[in-house]
């Protein structure tokens, strides 16, 4: 598996011993770590009582299920009502009693769990696996983005040009359809061309139509 650049991974664990573990375990593989000692720690770094600023690399948080104060449990529920899956994929760090919490939290849509005591390499090889996707869904988040920049400096009558164009309508049908000259369609057609980036209809099409 081609190692994901600059990924970090957040340790929330109460015990002292395990986040030291985790943070050695994963530093042997090349992935930087951020621990916290309780779920308000994290929650306090990423800003999750405000709306949070989107991560801008690609993560995974091990998360302890039982700790002081909130739970594992409760910051889980908190990222999903923030927004932050499956950008931030969560694997649970569980003991055997917290076996079938963890499977439900799993089918809610937490990456995975791992039992305590767990294999460092089978830990480790899902970790990775967490940052592809997570690197994966950020790239998707990018490519949005930008689409919807490039979008948003279309005028309102060259979106109108584009959705047309997009339909395969030719210029004298969209021109009739908005009751302009064909001249200015030709114009618009090639003005959202020029800002979307793009040299043909089909071209528009295919970008339009792979946003995720």
């Amino acid at each position: 598996m081609q190692p994901v650049q600059d990924a970090l991974v957040y340790v929330v664990d109460d015990d002292e011993s395990v986040r030291q573990a985790l943070a050695w375990l994963l530093r042997s593989r090349g992935l930087q770590t951020a621990c916290f000692d309780s779920a308000e720690g994290l929650i306090e770094h990423l800003g999750l009582n405000q709306t949070p600023k989107p991560l801008g690399q690609a993560s995974c948080l091990l998360l302890d299920v039982r700790m002081p104060g909130i739970s594992g449990l409760a910051l889980f529920e908190r990222l999903i009502d923030k927004g932050l899956l499956p950008q931030l994929p969560v694997i649970f760090l569980t003991g055997h009693a917290d076996v079938p919490t963890a499977v439900d939290a799993v089918k809610r849509g937490a990456f995975d769990f791992c039992e305590k005591p767990f294999s460092d390499n089978s830990l480790v090889d899902r970790v990775e696996q967490a940052v592809q996707r997570s690197a994966q869904q950020l790239h998707s988040q990018q490519r949005q983005q930008s689409l919807d920049e490039l979008i948003e400096g279309l005028t309102e009558r060259e979106r109108e040009v584009m959705q047309c164009v997009v339909e395969g309508l030719p210029n004298k049908l969209i021109a009739d359809q908005l009751h302009i000259s064909v001249r200015t369609v030709e114009v618009h057609r090639a003005r959202v061309f020029e800002k979307m980036a793009v040299r043909s209809a089909v071209e528009l099409s295919n970008r339009l139509r792979a946003a995720p």
